[in-house]
């Protein structure tokens, strides 16, 4: 197999008023884990050039069962995570941190350090 399971379809709605077709998980050490490039979450538009839009859930599947070795993918990468089994990880490895939890204290310390040199300026 290519190392993935799906969620999805028009049968099966994932979120609701969507039938597009997800990434639920990534198989361990499956050929989609070892290529590294899809996540879960990825939304999956086509496989091998072949829409995946308005599909039964049964109908994807076989489409990926009978990809072949050489397989191509085009994805919609998820910018937020949702609650729910698409993005939740099962083995104990942690997600990371989201981006704002960086950023948002490192504006915080670039507004303090202009607000101190510009106060050391102002003394002088």
């Amino acid at each position: 197999g290519l190392g993935f399971n799906i969620v999805g379809g028009t049968d099966q709605q994932y979120i609701s008023n969507d039938s597009s077709i997800y990434v639920s998980r990534i198989k361990k050490d499956g050929a989609a884990y070892l290529d590294g490039r899809l996540q879960e979450g990825d939304k999956i538009l086509s496989i091998n050039g072949r829409d995946l839009k308005d599909l039964r859930h049964k109908d994807a599947v076989e489409l990926f069962r009978n990809a072949g070795c050489d397989v191509s993918l085009k994805i919609q990468r998820r910018l937020q995570p949702q609650n729910g089994p698409v993005g939740h990880r099962g083995d104990g490895e942690s997600g990371g941190l989201p981006l704002a939890a960086i950023l948002v204290p490192g504006l915080a310390l670039a507004a303090a350090a202009v607000w101190i040199l510009l106060r050391y300026r102002q003394r002088m």
